[in-house]
C-alpha cells in the first residue's frame, strides 16, 4: 500500500508525504496501517496486536477513528466527548482526543467481538494546522516520530515500554536495551482500557524540516544512525521510504513495517497561488 499525496493549494502550505506498509519476512500478515490524509494534515502509523488477525482490526479501527474525529470536530466541541484538558492548545487537544475516541472504539469492538478479545494498538500520529503553521504529534505505545532537520535526525517520542522505563530510571544501559529478553513489552496501547493516557507536544513547522513516523518494525531493525544515511541519500521521499523498509528487511525483517515520510517545503505566497487562478 503506497501513497504520495500533496495538500491542497487552500492550505497555505507546501507539504509532501508518503506512506508504505510492508509485512516483513517472518510474519504471517500485516497487522500495521496507516494513513495519509493531507486534505485536513493528518497522519497515522498504527501497529495492532492481537491473534487471528484482530490486530489489524484493532490498528485500522483506531485510524478510521481518528480521521472521522478530526475530520468532523468543530472548535466548538474539540474535544467531545472527553473535557478539554488544561495546558492544551486546540490542536493537541483535538489529536489527543481523537485518539481516546479511537481508543474507546477498539475496547468497545473487543468487548463486542469475543474473536477479538486481547487485541490492540500502538500509534503514533502528526496533525498539521496550516491557520498556525503549528503540527502536533501525539504518540500511544512504542511507535516513534523522528525528526530530520539540517542533516540531523532526533526520536521526538518516548517509547511506552518496560525496557524504555528502566532506561530512563538508568536501570538498564542503552547497549542492554537491544537484546533484553523484554524489550517487547509495552507498558500503553489503545485498546487495554476504557481510559488512555495519550503524550502529545506541538512545533512549529519549518522549511526543510522531514518527520518520520513509523512502528517498531523500522525501529527495532534499522538505527538513527541508517535512517539518517538513507533519508539524507534519498530526498525524494517515496524512494527514501521504499529503502528504509529494504534496510528493515535487510536486517531480518521480524515485524510489520510501516514508515510515513511528511516534509515541510515552506508557506505557499497568496501572490503565486493568484497568478496560478489568473494562467
Amino acid at each position: 500500500m503506497f501513497r504520495e499525496l500533496q495538500t491542497g493549494e487552500d492550505a497555505g502550505i507546501r507539504i509532501q508525504a508518503a506512506g508504505l506498509s510492508d509485512r516483513g519476512l517472518k510474519r504471517g500478515h500485516n497487522e500495521d496501517s496507516l494513513s495519509v490524509v493531507p486534505d485536513i494534515g493528518l497522519y497515522i502509523v498504527a501497529d495492532g496486536m492481537g491473534g487471528h488477525n484482530a490486530g489489524e482490526v484493532a490498528s485500522r479501527q483506531a485510524i478510521e477513528s481518528i480521521v472521522e474525529f478530526v475530520r468532523t470536530s468543530t472548535a466548538s466541541d474539540v474535544t467531545w466527548p472527553f473535557p478539554a484538558e488544561p495546558g492544551l492548545s486546540e490542536l493537541e487537544n483535538t489529536l489527543v482526543s481523537g485518539i481516546k475516541v479511537a481508543n474507546r472504539d477498539v475496547c468497545n469492538l473487543s468487548l463486542e467481538h469475543a474473536e477479538y478479545s486481547g487485541m490492540g494498538t500502538t500509534l503514533v500520529a502528526l496533525l498539521i494546522d496550516p491557520g498556525t503553521n503549528r503540527l502536533a504529534i501525539a504518540h500511544v505505545g512504542d511507535s516513534r516520530c523522528y525528526l530530520l532537520r539540517e542533516g540531523e535526525i532526533e526520536q521526538l517520542t518516548l517509547d511506552h515500554s518496560w525496557v524504555s522505563e528502566q532506561l530512563q530510571k538508568k536501570i538498564i544501559t542503552a547497549e542492554e536495551a537491544k537484546n533484553h529478553r523484554w524489550k517487547n513489552v509495552i507498558t500503553r496501547a489503545l485498546g487495554n482500557k476504557l481510559d488512555v493516557e495519550v503524550d502529545v507536544q506541538s512545533r512549529a513547522l519549518r522549511t526543510g524540516d522531514t518527520y518520520l513516523l513509523c512502528s517498531d518494525g523500522l525501529s527495532g531493525m534499522v538505527d538513527d544512525a541508517a535512517m539518517r544515511a538513507i533519508l539524507l541519500k534519498h530526498p525524494d521521499l517515496e524512494t527514501a521510504v521504499r529503502e528504509l523498509i529494504q534496510a528493515a528487511n535487510a536486517n531480518g525483517g521480524l515485524d510489520n513495517i510501516s514508515v510515513i515520510l511528511v516534509r515541510f517545503l515552506g508557506v505557499e505566497d497568496s501572490r503565486d497561488r493568484e497568478n496560478e487562478t489568473r494562467a
